[in-house]
Protein backbone atom coordinates (compact mmCIF):
# COMPACT_ATOMS: atom_id res chain seq x y z
CA UNK A 1 0.00 0.00 0.00
CA UNK A 2 1.41 3.33 -0.56
CA UNK A 3 1.35 5.95 1.52
CA UNK A 4 2.10 9.46 1.43
CA UNK A 5 2.08 11.54 4.09
CA UNK A 6 0.85 15.28 4.09
CA UNK A 7 1.42 17.85 6.74
CA UNK A 8 1.71 21.79 6.49
CA UNK A 9 4.00 23.33 8.67
CA UNK A 10 5.52 26.04 9.64
CA UNK A 11 8.83 28.06 7.93
CA UNK A 12 10.38 26.62 11.50
CA UNK A 13 8.95 22.85 10.22
CA UNK A 14 6.13 22.94 13.42
CA UNK A 15 2.86 21.50 12.60
CA UNK A 16 0.96 23.24 15.38
CA UNK A 17 1.71 25.44 18.45
CA UNK A 18 0.73 22.27 20.60
CA UNK A 19 -1.18 19.11 20.20
CA UNK A 20 -4.78 20.87 20.91
CA UNK A 21 -4.38 23.48 17.93
CA UNK A 22 -6.64 22.68 14.99
CA UNK A 23 -4.93 23.40 11.95
CA UNK A 24 -6.79 26.66 11.14
CA UNK A 25 -3.63 28.56 10.77
CA UNK A 26 -3.02 26.85 7.24
CA UNK A 27 -4.18 28.79 3.99
CA UNK A 28 -7.50 27.96 1.81
CA UNK A 29 -5.41 26.16 -0.77
CA UNK A 30 -3.65 24.10 1.65
CA UNK A 31 -6.89 22.61 2.91
CA UNK A 32 -8.12 22.27 -0.75
CA UNK A 33 -5.05 20.52 -1.71
CA UNK A 34 -5.26 18.15 1.25
CA UNK A 35 -9.41 17.56 0.90
CA UNK A 36 -8.53 16.52 -3.02
CA UNK A 37 -5.43 14.30 -2.30
CA UNK A 38 -7.20 12.71 0.99
CA UNK A 39 -10.55 11.82 -1.17
CA UNK A 40 -8.67 10.11 -3.88
CA UNK A 41 -6.41 8.32 -1.43
CA UNK A 42 -10.33 7.16 0.14
CA UNK A 43 -8.31 6.86 3.58
CA UNK A 44 -6.51 9.42 6.14
CA UNK A 45 -4.50 7.60 9.02
CA UNK A 46 -3.94 9.43 11.94
CA UNK A 47 -3.36 9.44 15.45
CA UNK A 48 -6.26 10.61 18.79
CA UNK A 49 -5.00 13.74 19.22
CA UNK A 50 -4.90 15.08 15.68
CA UNK A 51 -8.25 13.58 15.23
CA UNK A 52 -9.74 15.43 18.28
CA UNK A 53 -8.84 18.59 16.63
CA UNK A 54 -11.07 18.49 13.52
CA UNK A 55 -15.10 19.47 14.39
CA UNK A 56 -16.25 15.91 12.84
CA UNK A 57 -14.65 13.24 10.97
CA UNK A 58 -13.32 13.93 7.47
CA UNK A 59 -16.28 13.41 4.62
CA UNK A 60 -16.07 11.08 1.89
CA UNK A 61 -13.22 9.10 3.44
CA UNK A 62 -12.38 6.73 5.95
CA UNK A 63 -10.78 8.13 8.73
CA UNK A 64 -8.43 5.63 10.57
CA UNK A 65 -7.66 6.75 14.02
CA UNK A 66 -4.70 5.61 16.01
CA UNK A 67 -5.75 5.06 19.61
CA UNK A 68 -5.03 2.67 22.65
CA UNK A 69 -8.09 3.72 24.02
CA UNK A 70 -10.60 0.82 24.69
CA UNK A 71 -13.88 2.64 24.88
CA UNK A 72 -14.04 4.35 21.48
CA UNK A 73 -17.46 5.61 20.53
CA UNK A 74 -19.34 4.33 17.33
CA UNK A 75 -18.99 7.00 14.30
CA UNK A 76 -19.85 6.30 10.91
CA UNK A 77 -16.80 6.62 8.83
CA UNK A 78 -14.13 6.62 11.52
CA UNK A 79 -12.48 2.92 11.93
CA UNK A 80 -10.42 2.69 15.19
CA UNK A 81 -7.31 0.83 15.50
CA UNK A 82 -4.57 -0.01 17.52
CA UNK A 83 -1.15 -2.35 17.67
CA UNK A 84 1.25 -3.12 14.70
CA UNK A 85 0.74 -0.35 11.73
CA UNK A 86 1.42 -3.14 9.17
CA UNK A 87 -1.57 -5.32 10.22
CA UNK A 88 -3.66 -2.19 9.93
CA UNK A 89 -2.30 -1.04 6.76
CA UNK A 90 -2.78 -4.97 5.56
CA UNK A 91 -6.06 -4.97 6.29
CA UNK A 92 -6.93 -1.67 4.28
CA UNK A 93 -5.04 -3.51 1.63
CA UNK A 94 -7.82 -6.16 2.05
CA UNK A 95 -10.66 -3.91 1.73
CA UNK A 96 -9.06 -2.47 -1.42
CA UNK A 97 -7.49 0.48 -0.39
CA UNK A 98 -4.06 1.08 -2.75
CA UNK A 99 -2.93 4.20 -0.99
CA UNK A 100 -3.90 6.41 2.08
CA UNK A 101 -2.57 9.75 3.02
CA UNK A 102 -0.84 10.25 6.42
CA UNK A 103 -2.32 13.18 8.37
CA UNK A 104 -0.12 13.01 11.23
CA UNK A 105 0.50 14.01 14.45
CA UNK A 106 3.86 13.91 15.41
CA UNK A 107 4.05 10.36 17.33
CA UNK A 108 2.33 8.47 13.60
CA UNK A 109 4.67 10.08 11.36
CA UNK A 110 7.76 9.32 13.25
CA UNK A 111 6.92 5.50 13.57
CA UNK A 112 6.04 5.17 10.08
CA UNK A 113 9.21 6.71 8.64
CA UNK A 114 11.38 4.55 10.99
CA UNK A 115 9.33 1.69 9.33
CA UNK A 116 10.10 2.67 6.18
CA UNK A 117 6.40 2.98 5.45
CA UNK A 118 6.12 6.62 3.81
CA UNK A 119 6.98 6.66 0.11
CA UNK A 120 5.90 10.00 -0.28
CA UNK A 121 6.28 13.09 1.64
CA UNK A 122 4.30 16.21 0.83
CA UNK A 123 4.97 19.25 2.77
CA UNK A 124 2.93 22.84 2.44
CA UNK A 125 5.20 25.27 3.78
CA UNK A 126 2.85 28.49 5.23
CA UNK A 127 4.55 32.33 5.93
CA UNK A 128 4.20 31.49 9.51
CA UNK A 129 6.93 30.78 12.72
CA UNK A 130 5.46 29.92 16.35
CA UNK A 131 8.88 29.32 17.73
CA UNK A 132 8.23 26.24 19.70
CA UNK A 133 5.16 23.93 19.02
CA UNK A 134 4.87 20.05 18.03
CA UNK A 135 7.94 19.19 15.07
CA UNK A 136 6.98 17.22 12.35
CA UNK A 137 8.69 14.48 13.69
CA UNK A 138 8.78 13.75 17.41
CA UNK A 139 12.17 11.10 16.94
CA UNK A 140 15.44 11.38 15.63
CA UNK A 141 14.76 10.56 12.56
CA UNK A 142 17.63 9.52 9.46
CA UNK A 143 15.88 9.61 5.93
CA UNK A 144 17.05 10.82 2.46
CA UNK A 145 14.77 12.12 0.17
CA UNK A 146 14.42 13.02 -3.08
CA UNK A 147 12.70 16.15 -4.45
CA UNK A 148 9.68 15.60 -6.97
CA UNK A 149 7.92 19.26 -7.43
CA UNK A 150 8.13 22.20 -5.75
CA UNK A 151 4.94 24.22 -6.61
CA UNK A 152 3.74 27.73 -5.54
CA UNK A 153 0.17 27.05 -4.40
CA UNK A 154 -0.68 30.78 -3.74
CA UNK A 155 1.47 34.43 -3.19
CA UNK A 156 3.18 33.18 0.11
CA UNK A 157 2.61 29.20 0.55
CA UNK A 158 4.95 26.41 -1.24
CA UNK A 159 3.68 22.45 -1.93
CA UNK A 160 7.12 20.84 -1.51
CA UNK A 161 6.66 17.11 -2.53
CA UNK A 162 9.30 14.68 -2.00
CA UNK A 163 9.70 10.69 -2.61
CA UNK A 164 11.55 8.93 0.26
CA UNK A 165 14.51 7.19 -0.79
CA UNK A 166 15.58 5.63 1.91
Amino acid sequence: MKIIMMMAISVDGKIAKNSNEFANWTSPEDKKLFAKISKDCGVVLMGENTFNTFPSPLKDRLNVVFSEKKNRPEISSVKWVSGEVEKVLEELSKLGYKKALLGGGSFLNSLFLKKGLINEIMLTVEPKIFGSGLSLFNQEIDANLKLISVEKINENSLLLHYQVIT
